[in-house]
C-alpha cells in the first residue's frame, strides 16, 4: 500500500472520530484536528484546510462534513490534475 493510500485511510478514520456526536469530544477535537490536518497537508493549502477544519468542528451540526478526505480528495486527484493539464500544454 502507497503512502497515498495510508493518508485516505487515516483521513477517513479521523473523519469518523470527528462525526462523534459527543459535544465535550468537539471542544477537544476542534482544535486537534486543525493541528492535524495542518501536519498532514504542507504549505498554504494545509494551512487553510487547517483553518476551514477549525471551524467545521466546532460549529454544531457540520461534523458529518469528511475535510480530512476532502482534502485528500483534493491534493491526490484535483491537484494532480491541474499539474497534469499545465504539463501538457
Amino acid at each position: 500500500m502507497t503512502k497515498k493510500y495510508k493518508k485516505l485511510i487515516l483521513s477517513i478514520l479521523l473523519d469518523l472520530i470527528g462525526i462523534i456526536p459527543i459535544p465535550f469530544i468537539d471542544v477537544l477535537w476542534a482544535p486537534l484536528s486543525s493541528y492535524l490536518i495542518s501536519k498532514m497537508y504542507k504549505g498554504k493549502q494545509g494551512k487553510v484546510a487547517a483553518i476551514i477544519s477549525f471551524i467545521e468542528e466546532a460549529i454544531p451540526f457540520l461534523d458529518i462534513i469528511p475535510t480530512f478526505t476532502i482534502m485528500w480528495f483534493y491534493s491526490h486527484v484535483i491537484k494532480k490534475e491541474e499539474v497534469e493539464e499545465i504539463i501538457m500544454f
